[in-house]
């Protein structure tokens, strides 16, 4: 499978975040993209650096809206798996709420499913639970054209039963969409979970970042993608608008220390009980 994470930075110009979006969404599928992933809110600003007010919740939009629209369009033009993420509202049994959401579109373009973060955060200018519902559909993998793709939505890549809970539900690839800001965690560790989570897990996990400069942030890039052995086995730039490609062999979650010992050998009923508190 060939991999393109899309790392570009969002303006106030929603019009033309979409716009280069999509045409990155061209040059990754010309390049031999089977799967395209987009970062955390990747064609708006980070509008959680400030706290939620009606303004800013005015600009989630329905997963049926245009930004999905498009992309449906595009990947059945091009026979291109995408995963996206935005700010989605969505009416229910509470009423209408709002989530930080992966909208999980095939190579045919038909809609999979919908990953919302289930882990909401909230610290100086990450005022998440002002904008975000926590998730309630569940952690899905889901069988597309590329593979079986999961997603971990930003904040829930520290949670390691979730993490555990992909793998158990047969995910070969984790896709992370990230607003991962400069100087936010220790040199190193930012690589350093997803490699373990990978290793533990046996899966390839692709990490897709925002970059750029923004009212109170500066968000580093640095998106990189690590393998079921732990090696981080391709890295974007720092700083810079970039499409990160990696070439993965999915035959290698199947020859994984934890597909091959792990997972079979963990004792559930011994430890169900603690994680369900």
């Amino acid at each position: 499978m060939k991999l393109a994470l899309v790392q570009q930075t969002a303006t106030p110009d929603l019009a033309d975040n979409l716009a280069r979006g999509l045409a990155a969404f061209e040059r990754a599928a010309d390049a031999g993209a089977d799967l395209v992933a987009f970062a955390e809110l990747a064609f708006h600003p980070f509008w959680p650096q400030r706290h939620a007010t009606p303004e800013l919740l005015a600009h989630a939009e329905p997963i049926d809206g245009p930004t999905v629209t498009a992309f449906r369009e595009r990947a059945a033009a091009r026979g291109v798996v995408c995963v996206l993420n935005l700010f989605e509202r969505a009416s229910g049994a509470r009423g209408e709420q709002t989530f930080d959401a992966s909208p999980v579109i095939d190579a045919d373009g038909a809609l999979l499913g919908v990953t919302r973060m289930i882990h909401i955060t909230d610290y100086e200018a990450f005022h998440e639970q002002g904008f975000y519902a926590p998730g309630d559909n569940g952690l899905p993998v889901y069988q597309t054209a590329a593979g079986r793709i999961g997603v971990a939505i930003c904040y829930d890549r520290h949670f390691p039963e979730a993490m555990r809970a992909l793998a158990l539900a047969g995910a070969e690839v984790v896709i992370v969409p990230q607003a991962g800001a400069v100087g936010e965690w220790p040199d190193g560790l930012y690589e350093a979970e997803m490699q373990v989570a990978s290793f533990q897990n046996g899966y390839f996990t692709a990490l897709v970042n925002r970059v750029g400069e923004e009212a109170r942030l500066t968000f580093a890039g640095e998106s990189f993608v690590t393998a079921p052995d732990g090696r981080v086995v391709a890295r974007a730039a720092s700083g810079a608008d970039e499409i990160l490609y990696a070439d993965v062999d999915l035959g290698a979650v199947a020859e994984s220390h934890a597909r091959r010992l792990f997972l079979q050998h963990r004792r559930p009923e011994l430890y169900a009980d603690w994680l369900a508190r």
